[in-house]
């Protein structure tokens, strides 16, 4: 399944705005950058960001309250069917560079095995400054 031919036009322009953006933007940007488009309140981008969320083609950022467009949209054996997703933050340009590790997922399942916990998912944010800022 294409999730990327099931998208409405608000999906659609969302999900390009974010695929665009040098940074994580927060729904009321997207908002600001789509009124031309006909956007006029912030439930049509909620509405686009929980499907695309859904779809697995965007991700939020709970620590900075934002949004980015999925680095592996086609990969769907990729983290979105994996218990644990990563993303390293620059605090000083807000790049997002979205990764997987198996090792630490492989950890907190043990852990989660061991506890009787049940994840239902796991994203894990690293702030700090990328190799262009930290040089």
């Amino acid at each position: 399944m294409n999730a990327r031919t099931e998208l409405t036009r608000n999906q659609t322009l969302v999900l390009d705005i974010l695929g665009k953006a040098e940074a994580p933007l927060g729904a009321y940007t997207i908002l600001e950058r789509l009124r031309e488009e006909g956007f006029r309140a912030p439930l049509q981008v909620y509405r686009a960001l929980d499907k695309l969320q859904e779809f697995g083609l965007v991700h939020r950022l709970e620590s900075l309250n934002a949004f980015v467009a999925c680095s592996h949209p086609h990969a769907h054996s990729h983290a979105h069917e994996r218990a644990l997703i990563a993303f390293a933050i620059c605090k000083a340009c807000g790049r997002v560079e979205e990764f997987a590790d198996e090792v630490i997922e492989a950890r907190l399942g043990d852990w989660a095995a061991t506890s009787g916990f049940r994840p239902e998912n796991t994203v894990i944010e690293i702030r700090g400054l990328c190799r262009q800022c930290a040089s």
